[in-house]
């Protein structure tokens, strides 16, 4: 029997232009603009201190609209999505520039990891899916000719995109459930940097800042295995920074909790190396696509990557209980 324990709450943005405190304080002349209502499948809530009532309403009708406009790209739980279609079909034209722009992304993340994120996984993600829905589902899992099954599917050399088509191998599928929370939290910093948001804290299941908190001090984020725990293992403090964080734990196909949703696309396993990977970065796109293959690296293949990257630090648990934080941010 499949279960899943969900690592998102809510999704929370807290945003101010120049000049105005984050949240309304006592001197406010009205109360901050605020909507409610769900996004990327959870509860969401955007509250923007802003001295234009009209303009603030604008500007949250163009966040709440650029959320559905990319789910309706990259969402496996849609059958209307363009994601949903390619993998229906095995070929997309004219598919839309972000998911161009996200395979693009994905190529350089899976050149740079060795091939620990590779978006092809979808096959094998499957195969355990399905294999675990099914009644009386063996425990140790699928076999190994299935799997090796699934793998023959895999690879992202397999797949063919440019800006006007692309085309999936024989049986492929895609999932960018690894770095499209980064992608889209990233879409709209930027939509409320160009607003003129100043001041801004962006919570999609990946956590992204635009400069400070009102009173000059930095963001802090707690970091935990689950969203669901009351208490943060750590704290990371951020300006102009993005984290992400995984966890196999999130989402595991099995009562007895021994297979994890984040599976190895070079071997088909579900290894538990982490009790979580946590990954700041400049942006939440290679953030959440790093820490999710982190969960699939030995610390001396993750600090060989950090070497590439400037702005990357990695703060883990290991499945032992032993913390860790490493990087040129640390």
């Amino acid at each position: 029997m499949v279960r899943m324990f969900s690592r998102r709450r809510a999704i929370l943005i807290f945003a101010a232009v120049a000049g105005l405190p984050l949240l309304r304080d006592a001197e406010a002349a009205a109360p901050p603009t605020t909507w409610e209502g769900q996004a990327l499948g959870a509860p969401a809530r955007l509250l923007l201190n802003h001295p234009d009532p009209a303009a603030a309403s604008r500007l949250v009708e163009l966040v709440v609209a650029e959320v559905a406009r990319l789910e309706k790209v990259f969402s496996l739980s849609r059958s209307d999505s363009a994601l949903s279609e390619l993998n229906r079909v095995g070929v997309l034209a004219a598919p839309p520039l972000d998911l161009i722009t996200l395979l693009q992304s994905s190529r350089s993340i899976w050149e740079t990891t060795g091939g620990a994120f590779d978006p092809t996984v979808q096959p094998i993600w499957r195969l355990y899916y399905n294999h675990f829905s099914s009644q009386n589902a063996d425990p140790s899992g699928p076999n190994i000719a299935e799997i090796a099954k699934a793998l023959s599917t895999v690879g992202f050399e397999r797949i063919k995109f440019n800006r006007d088509r692309v085309v999936l191998g024989s049986s492929a599928g895609l999932t960018f459930n690894g770095i499209a929370q980064g992608y889209i939290t990233d879409r709209i910093v930027d939509l409320l940097r160009n607003a003129g948001v100043t001041s801004c804290l962006v919570d999609m299941g990946e956590d992204r800042a635009i400069g400070t908190r009102a009173d000059g001090t930095a963001w802090q984020v707690g970091l935990a295995e689950s969203e669901n725990d009351e208490h943060p293992d750590q704290v990371l403090e951020i300006i102009d920074k993005a984290v992400a964080t995984s966890s196999s734990s999130g989402f595991e196909f099995d009562e007895a909790g021994r297979f994890g949703h984040i599976i190895d696309p070079r071997n088909g396993i579900t290894p538990r190396l982490y009790r979580r990977v946590s990954v700041v970065a400049d942006d939440a796109t290679r953030a959440d696509a790093l820490a999710t293959s982190f969960c699939l690296m030995q610390e001396r293949e993750i600090r060989a990557v950090l070497e590439k990257g400037p702005d990357l630090m990695v703060d883990l648990i290991s499945n032992e209980g032993v913390h860790a934080r490493f990087g040129n941010s640390a």
